[in-house]
């Protein structure tokens, strides 16, 4: 998937730990480790906000765009490396 959750960076940057977040959010602690390891297939705008706003950051801070590119151009990519 394209966008790639950095909550760990953002945690470890406001040196808060995930527990701490969790329960300052209302989310068990199950669910934030889903949140930071990105296996999770979508967020709602609500909980983005109360992260944000405990954090004190912009979605920006913790969401970040890697398009993936089509195999055909890894592929090309590679033969021009070798």
């Amino acid at each position: 998937m394209p966008i790639v959750l950095r909550l760990d960076v953002m945690l470890a940057r406001r040196k808060v730990r995930s527990n701490v977040l969790a329960r300052a959010i209302g989310i068990t602690d199950a669910n934030l480790s889903l949140l930071k390891s990105g296996k999770v297939k979508g967020l709602k705008f609500e909980t983005l906000e109360v992260i944000c706003t405990y954090l004190n950051c912009q979605p920006g801070d913790i969401l970040e765009y890697q398009p993936e590119q089509p195999p055909d151009v890894q592929h090309d990519e590679l033969k021009r490396a070798g």
